[in-house]
Parts: structure tokens; sequence; C-alpha cells
């Protein structure tokens, strides 16, 4: 079921879109692209010194985290399949409006590509980036493949609890390669625990603008 979020600007310039059901925001209200390049990429993806890197989103929302990794795969020359799901996809219309590839420099088209893509479907966007969106509930899902990186961006825990169990959290340590990064804004103690309970070695750090800390937690090697 596709969704149609409204959207509004955040601290850095960047819009963000609120969820119609949850009432949540994609991203921080100071600042979605700084925080996704914060989070997500300077303190995950650009940690991982491997030419080929399997990412997985929990949560693939506006796509900004998709885009940001894509512009990274072509600036460092690092191959990158993209697997992310998301039980509420939004309505490709709405991610046309938002200005995330002038923002930062990315082609337009791209960033429609990465929306346009079949669900369900394997889909290569550059001959770096290949995706594949599955439309499906994290509670149920099996992961069937073994990942480097992990950007853990769902709705909050008091919105969606099961997405930061410890039961998800194990599933997921079992996929993951040695030494495998998970990253998150999120630093709530339960969250930690969930994850140090899972098998990963968790560390906390500064936050993006607005927030105190963010986690990164680590598979064992």
């Amino acid at each position: 079921m596709l969704i149609h979020p409204a959207t509004e600007p955040t601290d850095d310039g960047s819009p963000t879109l609120v969820h119609p059901l949850l009432g949540e925001r994609y991203h921080s209200c100071h600042g979605a692209v700084t925080e996704s390049r914060h989070t997500f990429i300077d303190a995950g993806l650009a940690q991982c010194a491997r030419p080929r890197v399997s990412i997985f989103e929990m949560g693939f929302g506006s796509g900004l985290n998709a885009l940001l990794s894509l512009m990274y795969a072509t600036e460092h020359q690092t191959d990158i399949t993209y697997h992310a799901i998301d039980l509420y996809p939004v309505d490709p219309s709405v991610c046309r409006t938002l200005s995330y590839p002038e923002l930062t420099g990315c082609d337009r088209e791209l960033f429609h590509a990465l929306h346009d893509a079949p669900w369900g479907r394997l889909t290569a966007i550059t001959d770096r980036f290949t995706i594949l969106k599955r439309e499906c509930d994290i509670a149920d899902y099996r992961f069937d493949h073994t990942y480097d990186i992990a950007y853990w961006d769902a709705f909050a825990p008091d919105s969606t609890p099961e997405a930061w169990s410890c039961e998800v959290f194990g599933r997921l340590h079992r996929h993951m390669s040695p030494g495998g990064i998970l990253v998150t804004y999120c630093a709530k103690g339960s969250v930690k625990q969930a994850l140090r309970q899972a098998g990963f070695s968790v560390t906390r750090l500064p936050g993006a603008p607005g927030k105190r800390h963010m986690v990164r937690a680590v598979a064992a090697l």
C-alpha cells in the first residue's frame, strides 16, 4: 500500500516527510540530509574499507539514505548491493517533489530511478549500484543475504517496538559479515541492550545536530 506523507522543512534546508499513520518524521527536524550523512554514511558506510559492499536498510522511506549511498559508490568507486524493506512504501510522486538531488549535487534522474525501481526485483541503477526493495514487515522478514552494513532507520522504538527487538537484531546478526557494522540514530538504553544480547559490540557516538548520541554496533569477527 502506497502512502502519501506530508512534507515539511528541516533546519538545514532539506525536507523531511511525516508519516500519515504514525505521525512520525522520517528524519531529524534539525536537518534531514545532515543527519543521514552523519549517521549512515560517515559513521557507517565510510568505515567499511571494502571494494564491494552489501547494505541492508530497515526503512527505505524517502530514499535519502539510498541516494547518498549511490553517490558514495560513484565517488569512491565502490560496488554496492543495496537491500531495503519498508512496510509503508512512499508514493514515488511524493518523492519526486523532494529537493534532495539539488541539495546533494546528484542527478535527479538517478533519484527518480531509485523510486521507480520495481519492488521485489533486483535493479541496477548504475554500473556500481544495484538495489532490491521489498514491501514487508521486519517482524516477518527472513534475511537471505550476508550484509557488511546495516542502516537501522526504523521509526522510533515507542512507535515500532517490534523493529528494535533482540529477536530481530539476532536474525540480522546471523547474516552480518564478520566485523559488519550496524548504525542507527537511536541510542536508547533498551536498544543498546537488545543489540548486545543479539551479539553486537555496541559503541555510543556523538549524534547528528540536535541529538546527543547515536549508536554503531559491530558484529563479532
